[in-house]
């Protein structure tokens, strides 16, 4: 081992791990920040200095050759212990400083989030936030993000956190298409223009409701992200299923029906269980969680809030 790292250095593992992941040198250039030709050069500088040929090249894409993937399950194990290392390092910190990176979706940051968080820097000055926005799972193991705010009643098992409330989602129209006080049922509703939401977020039980009791003609509109749902209601595009703490706020939306219980999913604030007793990490949940309980009613669906609410 120690005669191969004196001939190879961890970048040319990096290297033949990105184009054995990318099957190929232009994605590996992309994930690594180089040109086409640097890949190029440097896989043919790791080749020689090993004596071995690390791929085969074929029109569909590089296959490794057995020492190349030897080598890229090396790679694999060196990543896992760099990131578990420092992972645990950032454990440790004492006092809440230094960088702290945050998952979340825009629906959540928009509507809740980013006045909490411009508290908490204010709380802790020393504390600078990357907000990394997305639907999508991020490993929190190999520290794609410290913290996660999602909305599941699944969290993994591999992460550790705190529900802090209960997400309702209702029924929601124009409030100027619905003058009537009364709720209509919903079987007088099929035949309206319905939104939903994308093939993204098909999990979600208000977007499998709509695709199993709405006739696909009716679906006039779908879009992959909450608040552009919203955004589709509020014009009128069609009535939709939304977060009652998006709903309830709006002046020009009405709820259609009340909170199904069945849509609801949990609120967590989760993290990897090396970084709970991070300083930083535990005071940003601890404030999280004491700002968002002062909000469970809205986010349950137990107040109208200042929009059209309750009909």
């Amino acid at each position: 081992m120690s005669e191969l790292f004196g001939t190879v250095s961890w970048d040319d593992f990096r290297l033949i791990k990105a184009i054995a992941d990318s099957r190929g040198l232009a994605g590996a250039a992309a994930r690594l920040g180089l040109n086409h030709s640097t890949v190029f050069r440097r896989l043919g500088q790791v080749e020689q200095a090993l004596g071995t040929v690390l791929f085969e090249r074929h029109r569909t894409g590089y296959a490794l050759t057995p020492v190349g993937e030897e080598m890229v399950e090396l790679a694999a194990r060196l990543d896992g212990d760099i990131t578990g290392f420092t992972r645990k390092v950032a454990g440790r910190t004492i006092s809440p400083a230094g960088e702290l990176r945050v998952t979340t979706n825009d629906s959540l940051l928009i509507h809740l989030l980013t006045p909490l968080f411009a508290r908490f820097q204010r709380e802790c000055p020393d504390v600078r936030l990357d907000v990394v926005l997305s639907n999508e799972p991020l490993n929190l193991s190999k520290r794609d993000a410290d913290v996660a705010i999602r909305a599941t009643d699944s969290p993994p098992e591999t992460l550790v956190g705190r529900r802090v409330a209960r997400i309702a989602w209702a029924l929601y129209g124009r409030a100027a298409d619905f003058p009537r006080p009364e709720r209509p049922a919903l079987r007088d509703l099929a035949d309206r223009s319905w939104v939903s939401l994308g093939d993204n977020l098909a999990a979600l039980k208000a977007v499998r409701f709509v695709r199993q009791h709405i006739a696909p003609e009716r679906i006039v509109y779908r879009i992959n992200t909450v608040l552009g749902l919203a955004e589709a209601v509020e014009s009128g595009i069609g009535i939709g299923h939304l977060p009652c703490f998006i709903g309830d706020v709006r002046p020009t939306l009405v709820r259609l029906a009340p909170p199904d219980p069945d849509f609801a999913a949990d609120l967590w604030l989760l993290t990897h269980p090396d970084l709970r007793q991070s300083a930083r990490v535990r005071v940003f949940l601890d404030t999280l969680a004491g700002e968002i309980g002062k909000s469970r009613p809205l986010f349950e669906g137990d107040q109208p809030g200042s929009g059209g609410g309750h009909r």
